[in-house]
């Protein structure tokens, strides 16, 4: 009889695709199969051909890129030189996780489904499309698309003799175990917490703990928002940098909450404890020492802070001994109860700590072990970096918006690295940030004589800053920026230093302050107003076209005020201007990089 073994691969940015992978991977534990979940990445990418039965589940990252743990595997399935039968005894199915309101929705799912297929898999069904602007989410798509997967896979390898699928009443086994340590076991040296020094170039395995230098306010403070110019010393780092390249931050969880959630647990916060894997094969979460206190598990790897998924409540129920909290978190896990947990959780964005709150009776019950299985790791966070390494040597600067909000909830809502960092005052002694960097999606050209336009509204600006550094740094002038915000009195960043630079002709800048007249006025009418010098660049100049900012409407009324300076200045019908645009997007002439 066939091994009935199941690959499940995922490639993952915010962590959904991860869970979504996860979830297949218990259904396939109750229908008996042996089952791995990896990480594209961390997948040996050659034992693709010896696979016989394979789920890829993955996202689609802001422009239609793959996510960062899946980028070595996509570069060698599109190698030219795999022959179209590497993959023909293969039987494999595409989850894909996207968000329909970027233009390229799905667009590696789709790649991927046709890579494989190109190289001689066999699709057990079509591509599944998930979408998190459908209002149950992407669970809409995914349930009835498992369901289906589910019918083909048992048909072709049936449940053994004797054995039945493993009922949704039974609790399947935590992925580790955890075994405290005696209070009078020796303790390593105080060193045993602190980040090792880098023996590699820092990543998100061994990140720098960077110094922060200054947290410098740089909005008004009668100003709604509270934006800040942050700078941290990576001397000796191995760090290297260009401009368009992003620095990653691994926030944590503030005190307070660390101490509430171990009450809320019964969990004392010193307590030190190993980490067992309950199947053999199972590697440890790299990012957690052994041996390890329960304050460190909080305070540094689980997300206490982030909106809990359904998987969630789905587990939490099997802990509940209080029968009305089960019934309600067997409601919130079921496909019926979508709408429900939607307006509890999503559109409040309630925490996986408050949430705990309202589950008294089951959360203090919950056992240690599962802890892992409950609650995500903490994702590190990106950053445009708003510096250039010519201008500030072993310097990294951040413009970094502080996130609160208001929702329903009477407490307001605020974003976990950006109220972390705030918070932090380097003034006080000495304070260290964990970072690393990578490549961004920005390439800024490479010929000195090249002119670039560049439309940064708001924290927008942060890449063009590092980029306009640079080149000043070497001498090129043809700079032209594009910057809005709302009052130049409250929130127009780095007001002195674009300034100095207009004032010695390394700089042309237009500025639209929304709010400073009665009619709103935004970057893309400042486009409009200067078309004939944005044609001049575009036409005579070959220049380059960058945009960053806030996904909302801002990309396509800038798309829009380029295609009308290509209609009115180049004569170009709008059709044509619209493929003119496209055509620069393709030769990387236009660039965004835009984040909702």
């Amino acid at each position: 009889m066939t091994e009935r073994k199941l690959l499940i691969l995922f490639g993952s940015q915010t962590g959904t695709a991860q869970d979504t992978a996860e979830r297949i991977g218990r259904e396939a534990k109750r229908r008996h199969f042996q089952c791995r979940v990896e990480a594209l990445d961390s997948y040996e990418v050659a034992n693709l051909i010896n696979e016989l039965l394979v789920v890829f589940v993955c996202a689609t990252t802001g422009q239609g890129d793959p996510p960062d743990n899946m980028k070595m595997f996509w570069r060698f399935l599109f190698r030219k030189n795999l022959p179209p039968t590497s993959l023909c005894q293969l039987d494999y199915a595409v989850l894909g996780l996207g968000d329909s309101s970027y233009p390229k929705f799905n667009f590696v799912a789709k790649k991927l489904h046709k890579r494989v297929l190109q190289l001689g898999g066999n699709p057990l069904l079509p591509v599944a499309l998930g979408d998190d602007q459908h209002d149950l989410g992407p669970d809409a798509v995914v349930d009835p698309w498992l369901q289906a997967l589910w019918d083909k896979i048992l048909a072709l390898y049936p449940l053994p003799p004797g054995l039945e699928i493993i009922s949704p009443d039974v609790r399947l086994p935590p992925k580790y175990t955890l075994h405290y340590l005696a209070e009078d076991s020796p303790h390593p040296d105080g060193g045993l917490l602190q980040p090792t020094a880098p023996r590699t170039v820092p990543s998100e395995l061994h990140p720098f703990p960077a110094r922060m230098v200054s947290n410098q306010r740089v909005t008004a403070d009668s100003h709604f928002q509270d934006v800040r110019l942050i700078e941290f010393d990576v001397v000796a780092s191995g760090i290297t940098f260009n401009a368009g390249d992003v620095v990653m931050i691994q926030p944590q969880n503030c005190p307070e909450d660390v101490q509430q959630f171990c009450q809320l647990l019964r969990l004392d916060p010193d307590r030190r404890f190993v980490l067992k894997p309950t199947e053999p094969g199972t590697s440890l979460p790299a990012l957690l020492p052994q041996p390890c206190t329960i304050r460190y598990l909080v305070t540094h790897y689980l997300d206490i802070s982030c909106v809990p998924r359904r998987s969630f409540f789905e587990l939490l129920s099997y802990f509940s001994t209080n029968e009305l909290e089960r019934e309600k978190l067997q409601e919130f896990s079921s496909a019926q109860g979508q709408e429900e947990l939607y307006s509890y959780c999503n559109r409040p964005r309630r925490t996986t700590l408050e949430a705990l709150w309202d589950f008294p009776h089951t959360t203090c019950a919950v056992p240690p072990d599962y802890l892992l299985d409950l609650i995500p790791r903490i994702r590190p966070r990106a950053f445009s970096i708003a510096s250039s390494m010519l201008a500030h040597p072993d310097r990294i600067q951040i413009l970094m918006a502080v996130v609160q909000y208001k929702t329903r909830l009477s407490k307001p809502r605020r974003g976990l690295c950006s109220t972390w960092l705030a918070s932090l005052n380097p003034e006080q002694g000495d304070v260290r940030v964990p970072l690393w960097v990578k490549k961004g999606g920005m390439k800024f050209p490479a010929d000195p004589d090249t002119p670039v336009i560049m439309i940064g509204p708001g924290t927008g600006v942060a890449p063009f800053r590092a980029a306009i550094q640079e080149r000043v740094a070497q001498g090129r002038r043809g700079n032209c920026l594009f910057f809005g915000c709302r009052q130049k009195s409250k929130d127009f960043y780095c007001q002195a230093e674009w300034e100095e630079l207009v004032t010695k002709g390394f700089l042309t800048l237009f500025t639209a302050f929304s709010r400073d007249q009665e009619e709103k006025v935004y970057v893309q009418h400042r486009i409009r107003e200067n078309r004939r010098l944005v044609w001049e660049l575009l036409s005579s100049g070959s220049a380059h076209v960058y945009l960053a900012g806030n996904a909302k409407q801002m990309p396509a009324a800038v798309a829009e005020a380029l295609q009308s300076v290509l209609q009115l200045e180049g004569g170009l019908s709008p059709s044509e201007a619209e493929e003119h645009l496209t055509a620069l997007e393709r030769s990387q002439r236009f660039q965004s990089e835009t984040w909702s």
